[in-house]
């Protein structure tokens, strides 16, 4: 009797764990949409601009590009083909196997946040999680984490103190809502081959670890596979359309939107994020579960409590209404609208992709210095900000091609930052052939690098008070002379209070304003730096 008594016991005490939930912060905030529109974009983030990522976990430590842990289990992937080739067949060395190799030997977290700040990063963000679903931080609700497995780093912590050391602001992405469906291929088998209908390790147990390094630990907290697979969740790009819990998509349960919220609020609690990103359209696990909109609450009171009541706290969502745009704040990913938008908003990009990929460097395929700040110029002229990602190695290590593209930065943000921070558009955004060219936005964003390219004679404009930037994008050839026709002596825009004209940097031979525009005649343009901007005053 007492046996069953002290195992009743002991049931009910773990139906309690698996149920108890983080304690929600209170406050002005409700967890709703419509109590979510009192947001209001802290000032700070709008004078900043520029931020710096690293979008770094164990998906880094193969240097085989971004996805790694969801196309290792598909045959037609080249990740797929890199993992036979380097590890084994996913059934016997499976992701999970690839956290126990990630080191983060070469990591030197202070000396990164410092290097980014002295590129003019206003402020700092790090992976807290990925799709692959590893916890960055020592995760009271995630056994599988970086503290108790593979480097046995609390990540997080030492990125937090990096970027308090530099006075920067901390962000923290959230990306792991996502890996009840990411990580369906894990279920799957090869089609053809010596391994044909054997299946990958992603259906694996606690059970099965008996003898094996990964002992006492339950692969299902990793891989979340105990369930049916989604529709059409054998083609490999499904998933794309079913990012928003939609077309067919297998609703996570109860248990796992719960696990979610409490990671993310015991991340919150631990580090006090200025700022949060959510990879996920509108809020995590919306609109099949509310627990996003619990966690947006509990941040932005926590954050209120914390500053004696004032908000100062950044959240990102993608894909978001008009009515969300309210509650939080924009983000595109790889791209920009195509017009000034009202409210502030964020542009997220990498200078390659965005885990590391060793392919991208032998490639000699990293964005340069200029075309980053032609992004940034387009992006702030535009009323946003832009959050760049220096992909970090495995070890911890940025290579010595992404290190001369940080340099690069510096030295143009040493001339130029004036037209970029604490700046507001101006009545329009820009002039020239490709602001004249339409390249809508697809989906979350991804219009970057296309329709036609940069010209001298393509504009960007910023202000700040009395004072108006105009950016030439690309530097025009032997001296020629630009012509700025928004500033025409008959344009609306024209203000005869503004007749003094500067090049940053450099010097011109003359300006002039009259009908057909400004017109300025540059002189040594071989010394300047693109994008090249004008402050007129």
């Amino acid at each position: 009797m007492k046996n069953t008594t002290l195992i009743i016991f002991m049931v009910s005490m773990f139906s309690y764990a698996q149920s108890t939930r983080e304690k929600m912060e209170t406050g002005p905030f409700e967890p709703n949409w419509e109590s979510l529109k009192q947001y209001e974009v802290p000032k700070w983030f709008r004078d900043a601009k520029f931020g710096i990522w690293a979008h770094w976990g164990p998906q880094c430590e193969p240097e085989a590009g971004d996805w790694y842990a969801r196309s290792i289990y598909n045959q037609d992937q080249s990740q797929y083909k890199h993992h036979l080739q380097n590890y084994g067949h996913p059934s016997e060395f499976g992701f999970k196997d690839v956290i126990n190799e990630w080191k983060a030997e070469n990591w030197n977290p202070e000396k990164l946040v410092a290097l980014y700040k002295r590129a003019g990063a206003k402020y700092f963000f790090a992976m807290g999680n990925h799709h692959d679903n590893l916890d960055m931080w020592d995760s009271k609700y995630q056994e599988w984490n970086s503290v108790d497995i593979g480097p046995k780093k609390n990540i997080l912590a030492g990125w937090a103190k990096a970027a308090k050391k530099n006075d920067l602001p901390f962000g923290v992405s959230i990306h792991s809502a996502h890996a009840w469906r990411w990580y369906e291929s894990a279920q799957m088998t090869d089609e053809t081959g010596a391994y044909a209908g054997i299946p990958y390790d992603g259906k694996l147990t606690k059970k099965d670890g008996e003898g094996k390094w990964w002992e006492g630990l339950d692969p299902q907290k990793l891989y979340a596979q105990d369930h049916l697979l989604s529709q059409d969740s054998k083609n490999i790009n499904s998933i794309h359309n079913q990012w928003g819990w939609e077309n067919g998509a297998t609703p996570p349960s109860e248990e796992y939107c719960l696990n979610f919220y409490n990671r993310t609020v015991d991340m919150i609690n631990k580090f006090n994020p200025d700022l949060l990103y959510f990879d996920d359209t509108a809020l995590p696990l919306w609109p099949v579960s509310k627990v996003g909109l619990d966690i947006a609450a509990h941040y932005y009171n926590s954050n209120m409590k914390l500053h004696n009541g004032k908000l100062e706290a950044v959240l990102f969502g993608k894909i978001l209404t008009d009515e969300q745009k309210e509650c939080m704040v924009w983000d595109v990913e790889r791209g920009a609208p195509d017009n000034i938008q009202e409210k502030p908003w964020q542009s997220c990009t990498c200078i390659g992709g965005w885990h590391y990929d060793r392919g991208v460097y032998n490639k000699n395929a990293y964005k340069s210095p200029k075309t980053v700040m032609q992004m940034l110029v387009d992006i702030v002229s535009k009323n946003g900000n832009l959050l760049l990602n220096i992909p970090v190695r495995g070890d911890g290590s940025i290579d010595e091609k992404e290190l001369k593209v940080v340099e690069g930065i510096t030295q143009w943000m040493d001339i130029n930052s004036e037209c970029i921070y604490e700046t507001r558009p101006w009545h329009i955004y820009g002039e020239g052939p490709k602001a004249e060219s339409s390249n809508p936005i697809n989906a979350q964003g991804f219009n970057e690098g296309k329709g036609v390219p940069y010209s001298s004679e393509d504009i960007r404009f910023t202000k700040k008070g009395d004072i108006l930037y105009a950016v030439i994008m690309e530097c025009p050839e032997n001296n020629k002379e630009v012509i700025i026709k928004s500033l025409a002596t008959d344009s609306p825009y024209y203000n005869e209070g503004l007749d003094e004209v500067e090049i940053l940097g450099g010097k011109m031979e003359s300006f002039k304003f009259n009908k057909d525009g400004l017109s300025v005649k540059l002189s040594n343009t071989q010394h300047l730096i693109s994008p090249i901007v004008l402050k007129i005053f």
